[in-house]
């Protein structure tokens, strides 16, 4: 193993950039995951950046099969199929009606 190597980083510990809680999706800068804790602004927080997640959509939205990519809109705290405005977050992994509110998600991890 290289003596520079830190973690695998499939989950990092950064300082909350606001309130989250547990589940929740937390973004600070281009870091995105998912919260594995609840945290204060600048208190400590598990990110998960790797894996499947069922997450809160855009109400309006269906999505048409696997491997549809879904971006994270800050400003309302859902995943989107936009992308102008938004964040990549991962791909969808199922087909979703848009009277669902929810949409599984795999993390893209790194971007």
């Amino acid at each position: 193993m290289a003596k520079n190597y830190v973690q695998k980083g499939d989950t990092i510990t950064i300082a909350a950039p606001v309130a989250v809680v547990s589940g929740g999706i937390v973004q600070a800068g281009s870091i995105i995951g998912v919260a594995a804790g609840k945290a204060a602004i600048g208190e400590k927080v598990d990110i998960v950046t790797m894996g499947v997640f069922e997450l809160p959509k855009v109400a309006s939205e269906a999505y048409a099969g696997p491997g549809v990519p879904v971006y994270y809109n800050s400003g309302n705290g859902l995943v989107t199929s936009t992308a102008s405005g938004n964040t990549k977050l991962g791909v969808a992994i199922e087909s979703v009606a848009a009277s669902t509110g929810t949409v599984k998600v795999r993390l893209s991890g790194a971007f």
